[in-house]
């Protein structure tokens, strides 16, 4: 306890907050979702299987990373200032911690929702007679044929257990053989069973977990020995490849891509959650073996499901479709009129820009505008960077039927998207076989800029269209995540956006661009010009103001300068969905500075960066967070907002989320979360369902830094009419 205390004393007294750690406090505000009143149960345990999903994610990278450091004896200092073995004490703790929580709120508050709403999860004692022959035949079927237990033995090497599956340990004993004599075999339940075996009765869906089954008939597959001990366990292995990648793009790169998917599934496990009352041999065994520690053990309770990811499978069911929300259906922009979707698309963006804001509207113009290029004989050519796709992605048949009507297709694939990478591999070579020009990644960067650009020839001139998005293109994704994207035939932007895909295609070198900001390039220096400008304007008593939006906020450099800004007088108004390593409110450090996280429907990806710039706003809009992957190993960009209309709009975004009070969490100077709740007398204000009721009336009413920037304007004129008294006295 006291060496608990120490270390969270040495973390506190650290003007940054731990990437790490920041991040499961981000996990506890998804999770704090499962808890919320206004849920169903279904929801509740949505948000459930999300977190659980989260934390294996959290594991297999994040984890498996501090591992990577751990087993190659590599030096490494937190954010935090610990060193990696007290900060692995401090983060396995953490995650016990909320691990705990989980499996508690879902034995306490979940579990007898279940009943009144149609459904329950059950053990066999649970069934009637009829029922149990139903489950001894779905066993005899289908699972007995497909599972084949594995022993481990002076004769028998240690098996392959597999990432993320159930698997039960049992051991048994030869009555033949020695009385001390153990045996350890293993039995892994295949992925494509399914996680329970449904049963229907006249008012209720009963729901078997299959690991139920297998214990009760586990006998079948062991004849003629005693079996001593049988334990359910789930191990999690290193998914992070960081030491292993190579910067050689030419050294067979698919083949190396493929290889690391391999080697996901044999890497180091860094964590086993294991049932209650397991068997203290085997675990000593597995414990050697995998050289791990009580840490990473985490015991589950024999009333509580294991992997809790496999609730879809009830949040999914048919029976219950009606009793999920399906959401609000997409308006229309306020940029793209019902008079515009009258017209051809091509000539709507000939007159003016289009802002897409995902969900609150669709990302049809954007499909309608691929698709309608593919078909167009004056299309000549499209290029486009992709990052994650939907399944059955209708911008990948676009592509297809482009380069089958004889367009040149040029496709940035990204093929270390990550856990996308085989989606992407079979994607790639499906449009490289229909001949179009596909470029499997640049070296040794990760593309995640989100760019399109369409040329098409109209009469004796050539015009290119261009869109730019924060988010993927992925159709899906669209509708559950918060983007701005934004269609234009602007050639400023087309310049640009032009130039940059001769960078990532060939070899050329521009100078510079002038309304992209691109990564790994000057990313980092540019947003950090800005902000010192900002700085400068107000210790020269000049308006001054920043607010970002973001996903993530790592990169020590800027922070250091949003730092710096808020002692020179700035206030900066940050929202930050996840990780975020700045500490606010901290008095000398960032007196000025605020940080708020919204979690709530929609899972918030956009990424917006203002800057008050003398009452001239300068508005940034892309791809890309403040983390040193962002500026350092990736390719980024971020276009400068040009239309006044769509400035506006970006801006009453950004206002809409200061604003929200029903989904916000407030970071405190100690790194922890205070939900936001309306004071007294004050309207709720759900971020997540105003854009669903904006007008353009809304965009005259934006209230963004007013009164701060109010008292600031009122100081200079103040300050300015002294001056002039005291120039006329002298």
């Amino acid at each position: 306890m006291l060496r608990q205390t120490r270390i969270s004393s040495y973390i506190f007294n650290s003007p940054f907050i731990s990437r790490d750690l920041s991040w499961i406090k981000f996990n506890e505000r998804v999770f704090d979702q499962a808890r919320h009143p206004g849920r169903n149960i279904f929801e509740k345990l949505k948000f459930l299987a999300i977190t659980s999903s989260n934390q294996d994610e959290f594991f297999m990278i994040r984890v498996g990373s501090l591992y990577n450091y751990i087993d190659y004896g590599r030096e490494r200092v937190d954010y935090s200032g610990l060193r990696e073995i007290p900060f692995k004490r401090k983060l396995f703790a953490d995650s016990q911690a909320f691990h705990a929580e989980q499996h508690e709120h879902f034995l306490k508050n979940l579990m007898p929702e279940f009943k009144e709403n149609g459904f329950r999860i059950v053990k066999l004692d649970e069934l009637e007679d009829y029922e149990l022959k139903q489950v001894k035949r779905y066993f005899k079927k289908t699972i007995f044929p497909m599972i084949t237990p594995m022993v481990y033995d002076s004769y028998h090497t240690f098996p392959i257990l597999m990432n993320k599956l159930l698997i039960y340990g049992v051991i048994t004993h030869n009555p033949s053989d020695k009385k001390e004599q153990r045996k350890l075999s293993f039995i892994q339940i295949p992925q494509n069973l399914p996680r329970f075996y449904e049963i229907e009765r006249e008012n209720e869906l009963l729901f078997v977990p299959i690991e139920n089954i297998i214990c009760r008939f586990i006998a079948k597959f062991f004849r003629n020995v005693e079996i001593l001990a049988v334990n359910l366990f789930r191990i999690i292995r290193n998914g992070d490849f960081t030491l292993e990648e190579s910067e050689d793009i030419d050294n067979n790169f698919l083949e190396e891509i493929k290889q690391k998917l391999k080697t996901r599934k044999t890497g180091r496990v860094v964590r086993i959650e294991v049932e209650e009352g397991y068997d203290s041999w085997m675990m000593r065994l597995l414990k050697k073996r995998w050289t791990i520690d009580n840490d990473n053990v985490f015991e589950v309770s024999k009333q509580s499901l294991m992997d809790f990811t496999g609730l879809w499978q009830i949040i999914k069911h048919k029976e219950f479709a009606d009793a999920v929300p399906t959401g609000h259906p997409p308006v229309p922009p306020l940029t793209y009129t019902q008079a515009d979707r009258a017209e051809n698309i091509f000539e709507v963006l000939k007159q003016k820009d289009i802002l897409l804001h995902h969900p609150y509207n669709s990302i049809d113009p954007l499909l309608t505008l691929l698709e309608q290029s593919a078909e167009d004989p004056d299309v000549l050519a499209i290029k486009i960077t992709i990052y994650r796709l939907a399944d059955d992605s209708r911008i990948i048949t676009a592509l297809l039927k482009a380069a089958e009507n004889g367009k040149h297709v040029s496709v940035l694939f990204e093929l270390k998207a990550r856990f996308d990478e085989e989606n992407n591999m079979r994607e790639a070579k499906r449009l490289q076989q229909a001949g179009c020009f596909v470029i499997y990644g640049i070296s040794s960067f990760k593309t995640h800029t989100k760019l399109m650009l369409i040329v098409r020839k109209e009469g004796s001139k050539v015009r290119r269209y261009v869109h730019m998005s924060s988010g993927n293109y992925n159709e899906k994704t669209a509708r559950l995540y918060t983007d701005v994207s934004l269609l234009t035939s602007h050639d400023k932007y087309a310049n640009d956006v032009s130039e940059f895909f001769n960078v990532i295609t060939g070899h050329s070198n521009p100078e510079t661009y002038r309304y992209l900001i691109t990564a790994p390039r000057d990313m980092r220096q540019q947003l950090i010009e800005l902000i010192r400008q900002e700085a400068e304007n107000a210790r020269q008593g000049l308006p001054s103001a920043i607010s970002i939006k973001i996903n993530s906020l790592e990169d020590r450099e800027t922070i250091q300068e949003l730092y710096a800004a808020s002692e020179a007088g700035v206030p900066v108004k940050l929202v930050v969905r996840g990780i975020c390593c700045l500490r606010p409110g901290r008095a000398g450090l960032s007196e000025n500075i605020t940080v708020k996280s919204i979690v709530g429907d929609y899972l918030e990806h956009a990424r917006l960066y203002y800057f008050h710039n003398g009452g001239e706003p300068l508005l940034y809009a892309g791809s890309a967070d403040i983390m040193v992957r962002s500026f350092d190993r990736r390719l980024e960009s971020l276009f400068q907002v040009l239309d006044p209309m769509v400035l506006k709009e970006c801006l009453l975004i950004l206002d809409y989320n200061l604003r929200d009070n029903t989904n916000s969490y407030i970071l405190q100077e100690d790194g922890n979360y205070i939900k936001v709740q309306p004071a007294e007398g004050e309207e709720p204000f759900n971020v997540h369902q105003e854009f669903f009721r904006i007008t353009n009336d809304d965009l005259e009413n934006i209230h963004l830094f007013e009164e701060q920037l109010m008292e600031e304007e009122d100081e200079a004129a103040v300050e300015e009419e002294a001056q002039e008294v005291s120039s006329k006295t002298k």
